[in-house]
């Protein structure tokens, strides 16, 4: 409660393609580039008018303080460039309770509202933090420089942490050192996490395309070796896990539910350093049917049948789930997406999120966070969810012989259209609240034998969300 917060403000316009980067005049914080064409031939597209003349009036919920308008004058460089987006400082609430902030255009009525923020009276030692862990450079198969796409998820998407995960075997030893370089220089405590990091790529012709699968590697500091597959040191997911962990980072299966690309959980997975996995990535990964895979993407053209994250969590293995937007069009973290025009991927859905349940806004914590499976997935839309069993919360391992107890705390600015409970990966309870906000407490007899929950939420524009699991062992 009064605790300071900052609300990020992007004036959208109807997406339009362009050739070349649109030009204004370049300032501090603008996003600019010659890099609009991709080797996969997708085109560069923007949503953000380079000029725009207009008052945004600014209001919240009860306890709202702060700016009640602010003016964005083409003539004149405000925020960022010339650019009717950027960051405002110094918001308030000083009353308790889920709170939301709207922005509305009074010429046309056209209303904006922010994600859930939840006011705690008492304090919390945990925030919600947004970032993806995925994304691609011109420097490997994407658009846009290193610096580009850091201050895209900083600035223009307003993610608090981010990880430019190249393909590592094309690229060489100075181009790692250059990453490492522009990573450690973004990284702001308190403002902006930038991750080191990179795409183990099993599809060299020596091991055989998609042998192993893809995996993303994130160290917590400002260093770490480059890990490539094309390496005979590093050519097996057992090295790829033992240099990895050696350095105190850890490992994110990736798009498990592609084949030839996703992860084979029929090799050995060492869920002491295998610590997330893609659920959200261009489409859904949760399971090869039913509810847990809604929607199809361009990247599942064939499913890799018995290796969806339903089937990994059914072998064993504990991962927490993630949303990413394993971004290759240069604009991490944003709904539109150029890969949307590409047929079979959904336009609503965009690229994946995660929200991460950390104490502060620093590599150290969000790291922790990320070990401990303090997090979960969405498709691009910023939930508010949290998943306790026995007062532990997502990404835990209990013990309990007894009866559980539930408690699912959910809001969301798009009302909800159903709520499930899935244990071992069947659907055993389901609840359609219609409504925004929902606190849903129950009980359920515990097992005889070890078991695994998680929760998955559907909004009503069809957007999804999923818990990291709960472990139950007797």
């Amino acid at each position: 409660m009064n605790e300071k917060f900052s609300i990020g403000i992007k004036i959208k316009c109807q997406p339009f393609f362009t050739n070349w980067a649109v030009r204004w005049e370049r300032v501090e914080g603008a996003i600019d580039g010659p890099f609009n064409k991709s080797s996969r031939g997708t085109t560069f597209m923007d949503n953000v008018l380079p000029e725009w003349d207009g008052r945004v009036k600014i209001s919240g919920d009860e306890g709202f303080q702060g700016l009640s308008s602010f003016s964005f004058l083409k003539k004149r460089n405000t925020l960022y460039g010339k650019r009717a987006i950027g960051r405002l400082e110094h918001f308030s609430f000083s009353s308790s309770g889920f709170k939301y902030v709207r922005v509305v255009d009074p010429k046309t009525g056209t209303e904006g509202i922010s994600n859930p923020i939840y006011v705690d009276a008492s304090g919390t030692k945990e925030k919600l933090f947004w970032g993806d862990l995925h994304c691609h450079s011109i420097f490997g198969d994407g658009v846009r420089a290193p610096e580009e796409l850091q201050m895209f998820a900083r600035d223009e998407t307003f993610l608090d942490f981010f990880a430019l995960t190249d393909h590592t075997e094309i690229l060489s030893n100075g181009q790692w050192e250059y990453f490492k370089h522009i990573s450690n220089q973004f990284n702001e405590p308190h403002r902006f996490v930038s991750f080191n990091g990179g795409e183990w790529t099993s599809m060299s012709r020596e091991f055989g395309i998609g042998k192993y699968g893809h995996h993303n590697f994130i160290y917590p500091g400002n260093d770490g070796p480059i890990l490539r597959s094309s390496d005979p040191d590093q050519n097996t997911l057992e090295k790829l896990f033992a240099i990895t962990e050696e350095h105190g980072g850890i490992v994110i299966a990736n798009h498990p539910g592609s084949a030839g690309w996703g992860s084979n959980w029929n090799h050995r997975y060492d869920d002491e350093v295998v610590r997330l996995v893609e659920t959200y990535n261009g489409g859904s990964h949760e399971m090869d049917s039913g509810p847990g895979r809604i929607f199809k993407s361009q990247r599942i053209k064939k499913p890799n049948e018995g290796n969806f994250v339903a089937d990994g969590l059914k072998k064993g293995i504990k991962t927490g789930m993630i949303g990413t937007g394993d971004t290759h069009d240069g604009r991490p973290g944003d709904h539109l997406h150029s890969l949307q025009k590409t047929p079979g991927y959904s336009e609503e859905l965009g690229p994946g999120l995660t929200g991460v349940w950390a104490e502060d806004l620093t590599r150290e914590s969000v790291f922790r966070a990320l070990y401990n499976r303090r997090v979960y997935a969405t498709t691009n839309n910023r939930t508010w969810l949290k998943f306790f069993i026995n007062d532990h919360p997502m990404g835990s391992v209990i013990s309990s012989s007894g009866k559980l107890n539930f408690k699912i705390v959910v809001a969301s600015n798009i009302k909800f259209l159903n709520i499930e409970l899935i244990k071992d990966g069947e659907v055993v309870k389901q609840f359609h609240p219609n409504d925004d906000k929902v606190l849903w407490n129950f009980q359920e007899k515990g097992s005889s034998k070890p078991t695994w929950y998680y929760v998955r939420l559907t909004l009503k524009n069809e957007h999804l969300a999923s818990s990291s699991p709960i472990w139950i062992e007797r």
